[in-house]
């Protein structure tokens, strides 16, 4: 049942890609959607549920927030790290895309750790399979939007966006289809999450929010912005 359900994860990613693949001459308007997706994801959904997972305090901080830390400043080193090495090899200030296959590998990671949660959840019972079907497949599609939109961002060719966008699809099934062999131990999932969740927020904050402010500084991309928290919002409450 958990794989089947995956299948629909893995058509709501396609058609996220889809979307984010047809709007390119709104682009600032896709980019402030994208980061807004990307802020609910995090602040809405993932902290959440890390901090719910993750087990114990770590000398008075619990273990999801360190680790959301974390993510956040090895998301940052990582790009500081290839900026330089880009520069060093002549590129200037030019986006590096080795960050924008890394961030969606990393989106690639977490669709994964979404189809593990899913076959989890039906190894609990029906009830608690069918609530996080609901969120996983509905906010797959953002996941879609977003691997396509932060590989291309980075100047990746098409060829390599949509790769990585397959990637992103295919990851719920397989990950649902390993929990035919084992079950996952909540902590190092809610640790995980933690982790992702800073890595992304960084991507959004430092990311995707400037870029798409600095090219069109309108209200308009306010509003997407807005809209794509909203989304993410009305997800997680419908999931609950």
């Amino acid at each position: 049942m958990a794989v089947f359900v995956a299948l629909g994860a893995f058509l709501m990613t396609l058609a996220g890609g889809w979307v984010a693949q047809r709007v390119t001459d709104r682009r600032h308007l896709v980019l402030g959607f994208a980061g807004g997706l990307m802020l609910g994801v995090v602040g809405l959904d993932l902290l959440p549920e890390a901090i719910d997972a993750a087990g114990n305090p770590v000398f008075g901080v619990p273990a999801a927030l360190l680790l959301f830390v974390g993510g956040f400043l090895v998301a940052h080193l990582v790009e500081r790290l290839l900026a330089v090495r880009q520069v060093a090899h002549g590129a200037g200030e030019e986006k590096v895309p080795q960050v924008g296959l890394t961030a969606a590998a990393a989106m690639v990671g977490h669709s994964l750790m979404d189809g593990v949660a899913l076959g989890a959840a039906f190894q609990v019972g029906a009830g608690m399979g069918a609530a996080v079907a609901l969120a996983v497949i509905t906010h797959d599609f953002a996941d879609g939007f977003n691997t396509y939109t932060i590989t291309s961002l980075y100047g990746n060719a098409r060829r390599k966006a949509v790769l990585m966008l397959f990637a992103d699809a295919v990851a719920p099934l397989v990950g649902a289809a390993t929990t035919l062999l084992f079950t996952l131990p909540e902590e190092p999932l809610g640790c995980y999450l933690g982790f992702f969740g800073g890595a992304l927020l960084y991507l959004a904050a430092a990311e995707i929010l400037p870029e798409a402010h600095h090219e069109h500084p309108a209200r308009s991309t306010l509003l997407c912005t807005v809209a794509g928290v909203g989304f993410i919002w009305l997800v997680v409450g419908i999931a609950d």
